[in-house]
């Protein structure tokens, strides 16, 4: 027999299932200033492949608590490697790094070989909507992608985070560079953008293709010209860039001491972006 009580669990049953899932974002204060930092690093080999330093690199990327972090050559695996050091992590190495300081995380698989893979990753502290790769690879000898991350920042609508590898020919930069203009091109014209990443663009190319569609870069702004991050010991060329759009950017350095001239080949760039 269905008694009063019974009736009013039910009731409640029914309201907690029609409920609306609860938005974690919706009740937080707007952020307005997100830390960056962008880093090719090497697969977490040191210069030349003479060390894997990936925990060592984990503690130094948790010493600055920024918000977001752009990798590029970050491995998903690697089978040969997991075998030849004792310290070789059980997960992926951007889940590694992301520990329990990025709840949230992306990962575009670029190059697959028999051993494994390696792509470029994001890691974050707010929702990742959705993610895709995009392959922007100019035929078969280099294999590179565009990760495109949408995050949920409390006080917008949407965030749009792109992680850029490009190629080592500028033919092919060229032309990776104008897909890149076009995805940017199908974004809301209001929400914010930040791309970060290693361009190889050491002949300084990419700021007139990618101002097209209005995107400005860090170190430019700041300090006149962009960041020069390689080698890292003793950075001469400028490969590594962050783009911003419906943004500014505040405080861009090059971190070219120690540890970071030590744990991979190019030097880490950390920027401020306020939305």
């Amino acid at each position: 027999m269905n008694t009063g009580f019974d009736s009013a669990v039910n009731t409640i049953k029914t309201e907690l299932v029609q409920e609306q899932p609860f938005d974690l974002t919706a009740e937080k204060p707007a952020v307005h200033k997100l830390r960056i930092l962008t880093l090719n690093m090497h697969k977490g080999f040191t210069v030349f492949n003479r060390q894997f330093i990936l925990p060592e690199l984990r503690e130094a990327v948790r010493s600055l608590s920024t918000e977001l972090v752009f990798l590029q050559e970050v491995h998903g695996s690697h089978k040969r490697h997991a075998t030849r050091h004792t310290n070789w992590p059980a997960t992926p190495q951007y889940e590694f790094l992301a520990d329990s300081m990025w709840p949230e995380f992306s990962y575009g698989r670029n190059a697959v070989y028999p051993d494994g893979d390696h792509g470029n990753a994001i890691l974050s502290k707010y929702p990742i909507i959705r993610f895709q790769n995009l392959d922007v690879s100019i035929g078969k000898i280099e294999q590179r992608g565009l990760l495109h991350t949408v995050l949920k920042v409390p006080g917008h609508e949407e965030v749009h985070a792109i992680c850029v590898h490009l190629g080592l020919r500028e033919n092919h930069r060229k032309q990776q560079l104008h897909l890149l203009a076009n995805l940017v091109e199908s974004f809301h014209p209001t929400a914010p953008v930040i791309i970060a990443g290693d361009f190889n663009d050491w002949r300084k190319r990419a700021d007139a293709i990618l101002a097209r569609c209005n995107m400005r870069e860090a170190f430019v702004n700041e300090k006149g010209r962009p960041a020069k991050s390689f080698p890292a010991r003793w950075p001469l060329l400028c490969l590594d860039r962050v783009y911003v759009r419906n943004a500014t950017t505040h405080n861009a350095q090059v971190l070219s001491q120690r540890p970071w001239s030590h744990l991979s080949d190019h030097a880490p760039l950390a920027v401020e972006v306020h939305l």
